[in-house]
């Protein structure tokens, strides 16, 4: 595979159009600190340097979607004081891309169909995460022949017996690209997760060739999120070319915010929830001071405004490690620190 090349910390440029990042919630559950950090990151980065900014609400992910999720989220991006260029977006609205997208892998004969277990396709729609242990797939319906090749005659035959998902051929080769914040990365994806997922059994998109077709489409040309999200990068590329949707975007993978024990915060970290603190009678200003904090922009906590956060952030300043939560940010967002 060749090695894709990304800029690091220089200069901004697209052939075609401005440079375009997206600001992308799942409602699959409300906004807490960490996505606010990341988020905010994004929204600083991109005002800075004159990009786009698009509000995309990732919801593909099946039950696991909230009802006012969505709303919740654009709430609370718009509490912070971030904001974006153009009406937000749904995936869900038209899947006609996405349908469009497997027909190519399918007419290219880069998929075929899978019936294992429900169990292990259903997390195909949900964005993989660094602490979720993905396990590799072993190739258990992969055709033994291989790719089909070009000619159209795909190994994928949609009239098996039962539910089928879809799985993407992966070569079993490194996919390079230099990540602008983590430096130069080497991902052998069909190592690390085999041929994946990426058309569900209730034929819904998965979420890796669902972020690749949203993203091209709307012309993104950095991607900025948790670095939880590294390793899928490589999954990603992969579809950009077999989709032929390059050129590729920049990435930058933040470090995420930490729990205690050392895990991405979640439920188990007690409620982190943007909503709660708001209810609680916590300010933004509160909220962007100790993300601030976080970013590197102060030592110390204090109230900020978005303002001075915009003026203030350094992307060469942001630490590299990740932040922990600790029960004194707690304290002090609640005025007892």
């Amino acid at each position: 595979m060749m090695p894709v090349q990304s800029d690091s910390l220089g200069a901004d440029q697209t052939a075609d159009g401005p440079p375009t990042t997206r600001l992308a919630p799942s409602p699959t559950g409300a906004l807490h600190l960490g996505n606010a950090r990341t988020f905010l990151i994004n929204w600083a980065l991109a005002r800075q340097r004159g990009w786009q900014v698009r509000c995309r609400i990732d919801d593909l992910d099946g039950p696991r979607v909230k009802s006012g999720a969505d709303l919740g989220a654009i709430e609370d991006l718009t509490w912070l004081g971030l904001d974006w260029d153009g009406p937000e977006t749904y995936q869900r609205k038209d899947l006609s891309p996405y349908v469009a997208a497997v027909e190519k892998l399918r007419t290219d004969g880069r998929i075929y169909p899978c019936s294992c277990s429900r169990s292990q396709v259903r997390n195909a729609q949900s964005a993989p995460h660094g602490d979720d242990h993905e396990l590799r797939y072993p190739g258990t319906c992969r055709p033994p022949t291989g790719m089909a090749g070009p000619s159209g005659a795909s190994p994928v035959d949609r009239q098996a017996p039962g539910p089928t998902a879809l799985r993407l051929m992966v070569p079993d080769a490194a996919v390079d690209f230099t990540d602008a914040l983590r430096g130069p990365q080497s991902i052998n994806v069909q190592q690390q997760v085999g041929d994946f997922v990426i058309a569900t059994k209730q034929d819904l998109p998965a979420y890796n060739l669902a972020v690749v077709v949203d993203d091209a489409r709307a012309g993104v040309t950095d991607v900025v999120r948790g670095d939880d999200l590294l390793r899928a990068t490589g999954r990603q590329i992969l579809l950009y070319q077999f989709l032929e949707r390059e050129p590729l975007p920049r990435y930058w993978h933040v470090p995420l915010v930490l729990g205690p024990d050392g895990r991405r915060l979640a439920k188990r970290h007690g409620d982190t929830r943007l909503a709660w603190y708001r209810d609680q009678g916590v300010a933004p200003q509160q909220i962007i001071g100790l993300l601030g904090t976080w970013c590197g922009i102060n030592p110390d906590r204090r109230p900020m405004q978005i303002g001075y956060f915009l003026e203030s952030f350094s992307i060469e300043q942001l630490p590299r490690g990740p932040v922990v939560f600790a029960t004194e940010d707690h304290k002090w967002l609640m005025g007892s620190g």
